[in-house]
This record gives C-alpha cells, sequence and structure tokens, in this order.
C-alpha cells in the first residue's frame, strides 16, 4: 500500500515523523505502516540516504510516538463514548475498538506498552486508556517506555541490515515480510475473537428459547 522508501525520500523525516503520530494518534490513521517507515529510515540511515542520523531519527520518533499516544488517549477520554456507538467505515471498524479493549483487559497497564509492537493496538490501546481513564501520568510512563523500546529497535534492524550490502536487492521484500510477520498475529487474533462473539450471540437466543 505505501512504498515507505519513496515516501521519505520525498518528505524526509518528516515523513516518518507523521506516519508514527498518525499510526498512534488517529484512529482513522490505523492503516499507516509505520513500523515499515521506521525500518526503511534505518536502512537509509545506513546507507547514508538520509538527512539525519540515527539518534536523531530515534529521539524524534520517540517524541512522535509519545505525542500519538496523548492524542489517542485524549480522544477516548473526551469521545470514548461516541466512538463505541460511532457507525463503521472504512477508515473505522468496531472489532479494532474491541480487540484493543480485549488486550487492555489481559495485559493491564503493560498494554500501553506493550502494544505499540501490534498495528492495530498501537492505535486503539491509548484510546481505550482515555476511556476507563487511566492516569495520565501512568499512560506517560508506560507510552514512553514502550515507544522507546519499539522504536530503536524496528530503526536499528533496518540499519542492521542496511549495513548487509547483499540484501541490498531484497530490502522491499524484507519490509513487506517484517510488516506482514507483526500483523497476521493480530489479525488473526481480531477474527477469532470476532467469530466467537458471534458464535455466543448466536447460541444465547437458542439456549433461551429452549428454556
Amino acid at each position: 500500500m505505501f512504498d515507505a522508501e519513496a515516501l521519505i525520500q520525498y518528505g524526509g523525516l518528516l515523513a516518518v515523523l507523521l506516519a508514527i503520530y498518525g499510526q498512534t494518534g488517529l484512529f482513522f490513521c490505523f492503516f499507516i505502516p509505520s513500523g515499515a517507515f521506521l525500518f526503511a529510515a534505518g536502512v537509509m540511515v545506513a546507507n547514508g540516504l538520509f538527512a539525519h542520523g540515527f539518534l536523531t531519527l530515534c529521539c524524534l520518533g520517540v517524541a512522535a510516538c509519545v505525542l500519538g499516544n496523548i492524542t489517542g488517549y485524549l480522544i477516548g477520554y473526551k469521545a470514548g463514548p461516541l466512538l463505541y456507538r460511532r457507525s463503521e467505515s472504512k477508515f473505522f471498524k468496531q472489532q479494532h475498538l474491541t480487540a484493543a479493549s480485549d488486550f487492555y483487559k489481559k495485559y493491564g497497564a503493560w498494554a500501553l506498552s506493550l502494544g505499540v509492537f501490534f498495528p492495530l493496538i498501537r492505535t486503539f490501546g491509548p484510546i481505550v486508556a482515555g476511556i476507563i481513564r487511566v492516569k495520565f501520568s501512568r499512560l506517560l510512563l508506560f507510552s514512553f517506555a514502550g515507544s522507546v523500546v519499539w522504536i530503536t529497535s524496528f530503526a536499528f534492524a533496518g540499519y542492521l541490515i542496511g549495513s548487509m550490502p547483499f540484501l541490498q536487492p531484497y530490502l522491499n521484500y524484507v519490509v513487506v515480510g517484517i510488516v506482514v510477520v507483526v500483523t497476521i498475529p493480530v489479525a488473526a487474533k481480531i477474527i477469532l475473537g470476532v467469530r466467537k462473539k458471534a458464535a455466543v450471540s448466536a447460541v444465547s437466543p437458542a439456549a433461551q428459547e429452549s428454556e
């Protein structure tokens, strides 16, 4: 859907930061592969094709991620109930919000730090935190910790692979592979969760009738 490297060559560091902020802060930008942008930026830093250094990329990337989490939190805090009543569209699915809520219930506050590694949770986790009124200081602490690990790991992975010349012809496949590997488990979990709830809903009326 996105050629991350081409967009970075055109938009530079700003394109990377907007991708990170958009996916972590704006629910209608959940589809943006910010991990691919980070990875591609790391590759370009290694090849001398990026106007900024690795440290600058990571520091500003963490700042963009934390700001995105704060934005998502505020959206949930102010408009959470409205989102649950919002009609579905191409850029908003109720199951995404439900999946984030289930993830948060399972992992608690750690979901704010662990969630950044999962595309959909990365977007909707902070919204759920806002809906249930998590303490703002707790949000900052866990989102900062998660952002540091996520940003540096993805950027460093790109930098490491970009430093290996024999992999250069396959970089696009590597980026796509990483995004797919990270996304498939979450997508599968959401689909299974939705089917399970649908099955329970279908069984309940039948059980009531039998009574």
